[in-house]
């Protein structure tokens, strides 16, 4: 008999997962591989390489769900995982760059006249250009706060630090990322 998940939070799926139900992982990853991917692929600039580290993560998520424990946020844990994957990618010679933001991901510019529409353009470009110069450590803390809307114990879990700790690299991100700011 097929289960539905949509009722099930991902605690829930992530058991039935870590018991053998193939159907409850494909359940985490349908609601998980939108951000994971998002979170990659800003954080590389490589889609194509953003893609293939978030099939490589749910492939290990998958290996690895006895070592899940119920204790921790199944989200966390497979952001983590794709953060330390991409960290083996900046290993292994990669360059890390910024994606570019642009427009479509602001619905109000959308419906705003287009001098309005060009300034947003240009405060993303703005952005983006701060952001690339950013090391990996400040960008992968603000994609995980300001883009992934993750919480302090959310990113410290998936960073393995604690959450003051966070906050302090939150807030020197924040600081470094305006220095880069052109005004």
């Amino acid at each position: 008999m097929m289960r539905t998940f949509a009722e099930l939070d991902d605690q829930q799926c992530a058991a039935l997962a870590q018991q053998g139900d193939k159907h409850a992982f494909s359940a985490l990853v349908t609601r998980h591989q939108d951000a994971v991917y998002r979170f990659l692929v800003r954080l590389t600039r490589m889609p194509d390489t953003a893609q293939d580290l978030t099939q490589d993560t749910f492939l290990r998520a998958y290996q690895g769900m006895a070592a899940w424990r119920p204790d921790a946020q199944w989200k966390t844990w497979v952001f983590r995982i794709a953060r330390n994957l991409s960290i083996d990618l900046l290993r292994r010679g990669q360059y890390v760059h910024f994606v570019e933001l642009t427009d479509e991901h602001d619905t109000a510019s959308a419906q705003a006249g287009p001098e309005a529409r060009m300034e947003t353009v240009q405060r993303y470009h703005m952005l983006e250009a701060a952001l690339a110069k950013l090391v990996p450590e400040h960008r992968e803390i603000l994609l995980l706060r300001e883009i992934e809307d993750m919480s302090y114990e959310e990113i410290a879990a998936i960073l393995d630090i604690n959450p003051g700790t966070v906050k302090s690299r939150i807030a020197r991100a924040r600081a470094a990322l305006l220095t880069h700011i052109d005004r």
